[in-house]
């Protein structure tokens, strides 16, 4: 959801792609350009079981006629996509161990059916779950201002307090040889006492077609868990499940490669976000 939130930051600078050399390291550089425990399952499980009439993949009837646009569809778009991905993450079977940084940061990864590979990153953040909610949900539309790789996030719907519609462009920058990215993406949360969960997917809208000039990309269903480690909640473990179609003629193998140090890098500017005075 971001994570798209997200998704959009795996650059040039990261440091392992200094080490690669030729075309490898230009494919790399190009696709950074562009695409940048569960205590109360139960309870989460409860709030977010599927609703009567309402499958998430399932085509519409009539994929002619325009979808009605109404608060309830986009409620229950965003709580699927939740409930979708946490199961993802709740099957424990599968999952093989692509990074392990010095700081603790892993990443692993997973192959669903149908080819997708999905990413689940694990880390240890010095923040509260207030802090992390506020910077990741409720301010939405600031986060071009730590994480270089996004243009720009707009929300176009407030459906309500616990889910939005929004709109996000990858940044251009010099020598992108394919263009820009951009999402539209239904984003929901649900924030407990012990817990954050947010989750969305991809989505469309009839009033916001795909734009001229970027590929829609699509994410999702996609979350992120944030859990407190400690009493005075200063430290939480960070969980975040990545699920991407990029778009495009990038092949599999450098998507794959690539998703897995956006992650790397979106952790880190959130890690210099969290630093800053309030």
């Amino acid at each position: 959801m971001l994570p798209a939130v997200v998704k959009l930051c795996c650059g040039i600078s990261y440091p392992h792609l200094r080490s690669m050399a030729g075309l490898q390291r230009r494919a790399v550089a190009v696709i950074g350009q562009e695409i940048s425990h569960l205590q109360q399952w139960v309870q989460i499980q409860q709030r977010l079981r599927p609703r009567p009439g309402l499958h998430f993949n399932e085509p519409r009837p009539d994929e002619t006629k325009p979808v009605k646009e109404n608060l309830l569809f986009y409620e229950q778009q965003g709580e699927e996509a939740m409930r979708r991905a946490l199961n993802m993450l709740e099957d424990k079977d599968g999952w093989k161990v692509e990074v392990t940084e010095s700081n603790g940061d892993v990443i692993s990864s997973k192959v669903m059916p149908g080819g997708r590979k999905v990413f689940r990153l694990e880390a240890v953040l010095e923040a509260s779950l207030d802090q992390l909610y506020d910077i990741l949900f409720v301010r939405v539309e600031e986060m071009h201002r730590w994480n270089p790789s996004i243009q720009h996030i707009k929300i176009l719907k407030h459906v309500g307090p616990q889910t939005v519609v929004t709109h996000e462009v990858s940044a251009g920058t010099a020598g992108n040889l394919i263009g820009q990215r951009d999402f539209l993406s239904v984003r929901h949360s649900c924030k407990q006492k012990s817990g954050v969960y947010l989750g969305g997917a991809a989505i469309e809208l009839d009033s916001f077609p795909p734009q001229a000039g970027y590929v829609r990309a699509e994410d999702g269903p996609t979350c992120i868990i944030i859990k407190a480690l400690n009493d005075n909640g200063t430290r939480t473990h960070f969980t975040w499940l990545l699920n991407m179609d990029v778009k495009g003629w990038m092949p599999k193998s450098i998507v794959n490669q690539a998703l897995p140090r956006a992650q790397l890098d979106f952790t880190k500017n959130l890690r210099q976000q969290l630093t800053q005075p309030a």
